[in-house]
């Protein structure tokens, strides 16, 4: 099965990671440099993928050599308009809001509308979900996307993200084409 799919965001890294244990944390970042050193090496298969990468979320909070190549990798990518993958790191639904809220305030609002607070999120132009898949049997969104995923469908299983297959994405993509969208109407 191959899906057609523009955008793609994942969750890989929240604001209340920064509270594990700190061995673990720094093996985290060790594998995120090697990622994206490979990411940056491999600039022309993104490039002629077509694909756009944006680091979504408090990315300042990571050491200053990751977010030197968070920034390299969304520079060289910048231009892509195929497909978009969004990475949520160092994210929290909450968080989100909050320095949505503060950014607002100081652009000098004195009142925030919906529009407004949307014009300010780490998401700011793109597209809210319109599927989320929940793996680990876990049933709640943990503080995912908490604005943007108001009217999405969501598709809990089972299975932990590793253990997570092309079949399951198809059940996924299943469940989805079954969903009546009403928005709230």
């Amino acid at each position: 099965m191959e899906e057609e799919i523009p955008m793609v965001t994942m969750w890989g890294f929240s604001t209340e990671n920064f509270q594990r244990d700190s061995e673990e944390v720094s093996s985290l970042f060790g594998l995120f440099e090697k990622d994206l050193f490979a990411a940056i090496t491999r600039k022309d298969e993104l490039l002629r993928k077509d694909v756009r990468v944006r680091f979504l979320g408090r990315t300042s909070l990571f050491p200053e050599k990751i977010t030197q190549m968070f920034n390299k990798v969304e520079e060289m990518t910048k231009g892509a308009t195929k497909y978009s993958l969004n990475l949520l790191l160092a994210y929290g639904g909450r968080a989100e809001i909050v320095d949505a809220v503060n950014s607002a305030l100081n652009e000098g609002a004195t009142e925030v509308t919906e529009e407004m607070l949307s014009k300010h999120m780490y998401t700011a132009g793109l597209p809210d979900p319109d599927l989320v898949i929940r793996t680990s049997g876990a049933k709640r969104l943990s503080g995912l996307l908490p604005w943007q995923t108001v009217y999405s469908e969501i598709y809990f299983v089972e299975k932990l993200w590793p253990d997570f297959s092309r079949g399951d994405f198809g059940d996924a993509l299943r469940f989805y084409e079954m969903a009546q969208r009403r928005f709230g109407k």
